[in-house]
C-alpha cells in the first residue's frame, strides 16, 4: 500500500525565494525515489499559487474555511483551494484548536465543506498528556464531534492524523512516542470510526503519525500495522531530512 508523507511547513519560510528553494530541493528528492509514496506538501496560503503544479507532489492547504463564499476576511474556500489545484487540507491541527481556538463544531464544518469538494481532509487528534492506562478520551471525543454527521461516501476522503501533544519536540516536557504505543492507538482509533461509520471505513481510513517525526525514528512509525503514512514538521523544513523520510518509506 502506498505511504502518504505530509510536509507541514506551518508559518515557514519567510519568502517566496525561499519556499521555491525549498519545493525544488523536494523535487529533486522526490524524483529519485524507487517506492510507492505520495508526497504532499502544504506550505502557508501565499505559496501556494507560486510552487506550481508538480506531477509527483501534491499541494495540501494548513487550514480551510466552511463557506464557500461571502463576508469573512481572512478566511480561504474550498473553491478557491480546489482552483489552485490543492488536493489536501489538514483540519483541526492542535496549534490552530490552540492558538487560534478552533472549536469542535468548527472543525466538523471544515471536514464536511472539504470533502464535499473533493478535497482530502487531513483531520489531526491527539491528547495534551500520555495516558498510563486506558485510552484517551479526548482522541475519541475530537474523532466523533468532527466525523459524527458526516455522509459515510465521504470517508474515503479522510485521513486522520494522530499526533499527541505530548510527543511534540516544541512543547514543554516532550518526549518520543514508541511504536508499541502508536499500534494502540491506531486499533483504538479504527474503533472509534467504526462506531461512527462502520467496518469498513474502519478499516480503509488511513492513518497518519505526527510526533516530531525525523529521520530516525520514521522507519519504527512506518512500520507500525495500520499505519498509512506521517505527518512531517520541523523535520520537513530540511530537504536533506525530509529526503530521508522518503527514502525510508520507499524502501518498505
Amino acid at each position: 500500500m502506498k505511504k502518504i508523507i505530509i510536509a507541514n511547513w506551518k508559518m515557514n519560510p519567510s519568502t517566496a525565494r525561499e519556499a521555491k528553494k525549498l519545493f525544488s530541493a523536494v523535487k529533486g528528492k522526490v524524483a529519485s525515489l524507487r517506492g510507492n509514496v505520495e508526497v504532499v506538501v502544504a506550505p502557508p496560503f501565499v505559496y501556494l499559487p507560486i510552487l506550481g503544479k508538480s506531477a509527483k507532489i501534491k499541494l495540501a492547504a494548513q487550514d480551510v474555511f466552511f463557506k464557500e463564499e461571502g463576508p469573512f476576511t481572512g478566511e480561504i474556500s474550498p473553491a478557491m483551494l480546489s482552483h489552485l489545484g490543492v488536493s489536501y487540507a489538514i483540519i483541526g491541527h492542535s496549534e490552530r484548536r490552540e492558538h487560534v481556538g478552533e472549536s469542535d463544531e468548527m472543525i466538523h464544518k471544515k471536514i464536511l465543506a472539504a470533502a464535499s469538494r473533493r478535497i482530502r481532509a487531513i483531520l489531526c487528534v491527539g491528547e495534551n498528556e500520555r495516558h498510563r492506562e486506558g485510552f484517551p478520551p479526548r482522541v475519541r471525543e475530537e474523532l466523533f464531534s468532527a466525523l459524527k454527521g458526516v455522509p459515510r461516501p465521504l470517508a474515503s476522503r479522510v485521513l486522520i492524523a494522530y499526533e499527541p501533544l505530548w510527543a511534540i519536540s516544541t512543547n514543554k516536557g516532550a518526549h518520543e512516542d514508541s511504536p508499541e504505543s502508536v499500534f494502540e492507538m491506531a486499533i483504538f482509533i479504527r474503533r472509534t470510526i467504526m462506531d461512527i461509520w462502520g467496518k469498513k471505513e474502519a478499516f480503509t481510513v488511513p492513518i497518519l503519525y505526527g510526533g516530531s517525526v525525523n529521520p530516525k525514528n520514521a522507519q519504527g512509525f512506518l512500520g507500525v500495522k495500520g499505519i498509512s503514512g506521517l505527518l512531517v514538521g520541523g523535520a520537513s523544513l530540511r530537504a536533506g531530512e525530509f529526503g530521508d523520510i522518503l527514502s525510508v518509506a520507499a524502501s518498505l
